[in-house]
């Protein structure tokens, strides 16, 4: 397979995963939360997750390219599969807590893989530092809507 053929893989195994999460928005039961004085505004989150959909695409498909089929990759599709259930959970079941639970495993998954890609290839562990930052930004905030809702 050529690297542009692999790379639209990776491309479009990451689109699948937002398309998914896009299935499920927000909506009126979001706005009736409380919700902290530091939760962004609504236009930034398709921005941010457009970023960091790229570079989680990128990072998958570097480790491709270093190893194939390795123990960093399979924690990339795990963090891929558990990024893609968490709007399902969180505005599809209005699931709040679980949802946080999602995203706790997603983080864990996110270190994993940093742990594991720093071996293979440090371009794509740096990579998924961005998505650390903002999953772990948005843990926090998922936390905080959650006991505020009881």
């Amino acid at each position: 397979m050529t690297q542009a053929a692999s790379l639209t893989v990776f491309l479009a195994l990451v689109a699948a995963a937002a398309v998914t999460g896009s299935q499920f928005t927000p909506g009126p039961w979001y706005d009736t939360l409380v919700k902290p004085s530091w939760t962004p505004p609504k236009w930034l989150f398709p921005v941010a997750w457009t970023i960091l959909y790229l570079m989680i695409a990128v990072a998958g498909w570097r480790i491709w390219k270093a190893e194939g089929l390795g123990a960093a990759l399979v924690v990339w599709g795990i963090g891929l599969a558990l990024n893609a259930a968490w709007s399902w959970i969180m505005f599809g079941e209005k699931s709040i807590g679980w949802a946080f639970v999602d995203l706790v495993a997603m983080w864990l998954a996110i270190v994993a893989f940093i742990v594991l890609a720093l071996r293979v290839d440090t371009t794509a562990a740096y990579l998924f530092a961005p998505y650390l930052v903002w999953v772990s930004y948005a843990g926090a905030l998922n936390f905080v809507i959650w006991r505020a809702n009881g």
